[in-house]
């Protein structure tokens, strides 16, 4: 019984990462050729990779996004940091309050936290331009920042920071030199997701950004509803990011194992 059991698990999950890589798979093996049109292979060749870089459309897009996301993380790290700090140290009553507060832009869909930001920024006449559209990403990448901090908030011994304070530490070299070092995968793994959510985003940006501004999923959309399909350079770029992504991931994963046999040895 267990055995098939585990079986059926396998096949499962077997069967669910095949749904989920087999397009990324698709789109990486027909980077590899100049056909068109996905599904017809015209012979391997490397000509889109260089193309793409040759692409002046396509580089400033993916500069720009790579610039928003970068942007909107360090501020969102933190902000929320700081947010997810007060929270912590806050009363009962005004603790389980800002926790909630601070979950319902998690829950609320994207489109609600674009128009509301759009109808803002008019009402108020701003014109649109990448302060709008940097305020957007982080209103979207914040409330994450907070909930990846507070689980260590709480992991945290609350009696190493008092007894800084009975030593004698001020409350401020307190917080950097305790707190801070504790939470600081938290603080790191917030600042990822930041950049991650920032990366993808379409809805936020096509409602904040000024349309001189092209990002990545702006520059995609675009193209795509003009030409009805995807340009063949997109497919080098989709295979440049996922590999990136996938090394990024690995040395993340080595890094976490590396500490935690450091904690083990200990």
């Amino acid at each position: 019984m267990k055995k098939s059991t585990r079986i059926l698990a396998r096949f499962y999950v077997g069967i669910m990462l095949l749904l989920m890589y087999a397009p990324i798979l698709v789109l990486m093996i027909f980077s590899f050729t100049e056909a068109k049109v996905i599904g017809s292979w015209t012979g391997f060749s490397w000509d889109l990779y260089p193309d793409l870089f040759k692409n002046k459309e396509i580089v400033t897009a993916v500069i720009n996004t790579v610039v928003v996301a970068l942007s909107s993380a360090a501020v969102s790290t933190i902000l929320g940091t700081a947010g997810a700090i007060g929270i912590h140290y806050s009363g009962k009553r005004m603790k389980s309050a800002l926790e909630g507060v601070s979950q319902i832009p998690i829950m609320n869909a994207e489109i609600v936290t674009a128009l509301s930001l759009t109808i803002l920024f008019v009402y108020f006449g701003v014109q649109f331009n990448f302060i709008t559209l940097l305020i957007g990403h982080v209103v979207l990448t914040l409330p994450f920042v907070v909930l990846s901090i507070n689980p260590k908030l709480q992991q945290m011994d609350p009696n190493v920071y008092e007894a800084a304070l009975d030593l004698g530490s001020k409350p401020s070299q307190a917080l950097r030199k305790i707190v801070l070092p504790e939470i600081m995968p938290g603080i790191f793994s917030g600042f990822l997701l930041s950049v991650t959510l920032s990366l993808d985003d379409y809805i936020i940006t096509a409602f904040t950004r000024d349309t001189s501004f092209t990002t990545l999923s702006t520059y995609v959309y675009g193209v795509t509803s003009k030409k009805g399909t995807l340009p063949p350079t997109l497919r080098a770029l989709t295979t440049i990011i996922f590999v990136f992504a996938l090394l990024l991931l690995v040395l993340v994963n080595i890094r976490k194992g590396r500490s935690k046999g450091e904690g083990g040895k200990r």
